[in-house]
């Protein structure tokens, strides 16, 4: 009995050596979007010192193309050994609705680790518009069916989908007007070619405090505290219009969960330090720091509600 018993305890204690030497070399962070987006920015703030914490260098890897998809399944056709980190935006529990061919299962191919953070969308109209509240841009939206537009950072984009939203919320008919990326679409916004702009908060802070676009609403629960006399479609009464943007980190599915732990508690710490928290402030993006089950329910939440969004609204990406 007495032999087994050493066998068990030894085998225990190799077990417990295994997880201690995670990681033995590299990690690799796809970024599933180009470098310079609010994507790239999060993870190039965290990526050095989850290294420093780790005790191994920890670099990124862009992946763009197909609204994230090509980098989501680079990332999970890698394996789950630990070595390979997918960093995405709230596309991951968007384009699975919104692509004709999806890529990847969201509950499947993936183990969530961290929302790092995470920042609610704005409405906000040109400088010069004569309107001055939501309440009063629906009304005139109303009043002129299909006759005003509205623009957004791309279709398929969590701002886009919250000005779907308001249009099913509220039975306005406004006609988006697609560009190219973000930075198109700004350049419209402050021409006055559009009559409202969705967008990231964290993308529109600049642009507000220099009084060349005007806040109407915000799609947090509550009023953003950036932007107190802003109110938000909840208080307006435009109910089930909450969303954000988030940013997170999954594992590809089969990592260890000694793994995942040793990270959600590395990043935990990472994400709470002051320095940290305050170069995110400033990125326009939020510390959230949310570990593996309240992403998991996060996840669980989000893509239905998206899916319902994309199909009321009839969108879809072949």
């Amino acid at each position: 009995m007495l032999p087994a018993m050493i066998l068990i305890a030894a085998a225990g204690a190799t077990c417990s050596a295994a997880r201690a030497e995670y990681p033995e070399r590299q990690i690799t962070m796809i970024v599933c979007f180009p470098a310079g987006g609010g994507t790239d920015i999060a993870a190039r703030l965290i990526n050095t010192p989850l290294g420093e914490a780790l005790g191994k260098p920890v670099i990124i890897e862009n992946r763009g193309g197909a609204g994230g998809n090509i980098g989501i399944a680079a990332a999970a056709r890698a394996g789950g050994d630990g070595y390979t980190l997918l960093v995405c935006s709230s596309a991951y529990v968007v384009n699975p609705s919104l692509y004709a061919q999806a890529t990847y299962d969201p509950f499947k191919d993936f183990v969530p680790v961290m929302v790092i953070g995470a920042s609610p969308n704005a409405f906000v109209v040109p400088a010069q518009s004569d309107v001055k509240t939501m309440p009063e841009l629906i009304a005139k939206a109303k009043a002129n069916p299909g006759k005003l537009n509205w623009t957004s950072p791309g279709a398929g984009t969590t701002p886009y989908l919250a000005g779907e939203v308001l249009k099913l919320r509220t039975g306005i008919n406004m006609l988006h007007i697609p560009f190219p990326g973000a930075g198109p679409a700004t350049t419209a916004v402050l021409a006055g070619q559009v009559d409202l702009y969705t967008a990231n908060i964290g993308s529109l802070m600049a642009l507000i405090d220099a009084g060349k676009v005007r806040p109407i609403a915000v799609t947090s629960r509550e009023r953003w505290p950036d932007l107190p006399n802003v109110p938000s479609l909840e208080e307006l009464g435009v109910k089930d219009a909450v969303s954000d943007t988030f940013q997170g980190i999954y594992a590809p599915a089969g990592t260890p969960q000694p793994v995942i732990n040793r990270l959600a508690k590395e990043l935990a710490l990472i994400l709470n330090r002051p320095d940290i928290r305050e170069k995110f402030v400033k990125a326009g993006l939020p510390v959230v720091a949310e570990g593996p089950e309240v992403f998991r329910a996060r996840i669980a939440r989000e893509v239905p509600m998206y899916k319902d969004i994309i199909d009321k609204a009839g969108l879809k990406i072949q």
